[in-house]
């Protein structure tokens, strides 16, 4: 009987609510550290990320009280296994919190290396980090597209006047 009750009991991943909330936490504080540069509109790149963070959090609270609801469970990937059947499949996968933490390690790399690496390199491991959370297996091909899309990120932000700091720091 204790087996088939713990059989019938449903996943409920309210850590990745609290993940996602304390990640909006960390974005609303790291919002008050950056410089108010503000356009003709009185806004600065300070507000797009306090908004953010407010929203990530606002999202996060809302998994956990759905997770303790029930009604937030782990969802499976399309037709996990090849049966047709994804409704089924959704049901039986658990979720990956694996995959959480390595997301989050993509969205927080940038509060720590930016500075150090540079925007190119902190794009790089940052969408390496998150592809990987999405699954994929291709390390390398990530760190190489990583690269050029922050490699051209930079340019085209640097051609519209807007900074995002050096290229490739350089001692001295």
């Amino acid at each position: 009987m204790h087996d088939t009750h713990k059989a019938n009991r449903v996943a409920r991943p309210w850590w990745i609510g609290l993940g996602v909330a304390l990640m909006g936490a960390l974005w609303i504080h790291g919002a008050s550290g950056i410089a108010s540069t503000t356009g003709y509109v009185g806004l600065g790149p300070e507000a797009i990320v306090f908004v953010e963070g407010i929203g990530l959090t606002l999202l996060g609270l809302i998994l956990i009280v759905q997770a303790l609801r029930g009604t937030f469970t782990a969802v499976a990937p399309e037709d996990a296994d090849g049966d047709g059947d994804a409704d089924a499949d959704a049901s039986a996968a658990p979720a990956s919190r694996q995959a959480l933490l390595l997301a989050l390690a993509g969205m927080g790399v940038p509060l720590l290396t930016m500075r150090w690496l540079g925007f190119p390199l902190t794009a790089m491991l940052a969408f390496t980090l998150v592809a990987r959370a999405f699954g994929s297996p291709r390390t390398g091909r990530d760190l190489v597209v990583g690269a050029l899309l922050g490699s051209l990120t930079w340019f085209v932000f640097s051609r519209l006047g807007i900074g995002l700091g050096a290229f490739l720091p350089l001692p001295g």
